[in-house]
This record gives structure tokens, C-alpha cells and sequence, in this order.
């Protein structure tokens, strides 16, 4: 069985940076385009950020656009977000999982990881 593990979320001040990083063994170094998504409590998952798999495309949703950074290592099998200037409404539980298509925000698997929790206070 597929393992997503998300880790490098924390709480930190409004304003601040946050490095998160997925490990997905089967997915990045299987060919997938990658993604972020993130979910609110009381909100619907939503997408974020987008790798192809060679990563020479990259796409954000405009709520992050010229703050976050997608970006991975296919020999580690790692995919990663920098985010920076956050505000507390980047706070969220975040995921990593695999698209279909790199256009598209649906995912290869139904399967996800634990997530890693961002808390940005004001």
C-alpha cells in the first residue's frame, strides 16, 4: 500500500515561512504530477499548487500565487512546498497526493495521507 506522509507544518506568526515536504514513494518517482491541497475545518479540500512531473510546469491557486513555491525530488520520491508571508488564512491541514493530469485537480488515488497542520496566528 501507497504511503503519503506530510510533515514541516507547525504554528507560526503572520508574516512568517513554512517549508513542508511530502514523501510519496510510488507517486513522484512514478511519473505523477504532484500536488498540495489544503482544508479549513467546516471547509471543503482545496487545491493549492501543482508540479508536472518533471517539474518544468507549475500552477497555484491564486490565493497563494507569489507566495508559495511547489517544487520536488524524484530520486527522493519528495515533493515540497515553501510558503512564505503567510496569514492566518493559509491556516489549514495540508496534503500531498497525485493528479490525473497536471491540468487537472483531480487525483490518480483516493488514498490520503495524515496531513501536516499550518496554524498562522495574527
Amino acid at each position: 500500500q501507497v504511503q503519503l506522509v506530510e510533515s514541516g507544518g507547525g504554528l507560526v506568526q503572520a508574516g512568517g515561512f513554512l517549508r513542508l515536504s511530502c514523501n510519496a514513494p510510488g507517486r513522484v518517482d512514478n511519473g505523477y504530477a504532484m500536488a498540495w491541497f489544503r482544508q479549513a475545518p467546516g471547509k471543503e479540500r482545496e487545491f493549492v499548487a501543482a508540479i508536472s512531473w518533471n517539474a518544468a510546469d507549475t500552477r497555484y491557486a491564486d490565493s497563494v500565487k507569489g507566495r508559495f513555491t511547489i517544487s520536488r525530488n524524484n530520486a527522493k520520491k519528495q515533493v515540497y512546498l515553501e510558503m512564505t508571508r503567510l496569514t492566518p488564512a493559509d491556516s489549514a491541514m495540508y496534503y500531498c497526493n497525485a493528479l490525473r493530469a497536471f491540468s487537472s485537480n483531480r487525483t490518480s488515488f483516493n488514498q490520503w495521507g495524515q496531513g501536516t497542520q499550518v496554524t498562522v496566528s495574527s
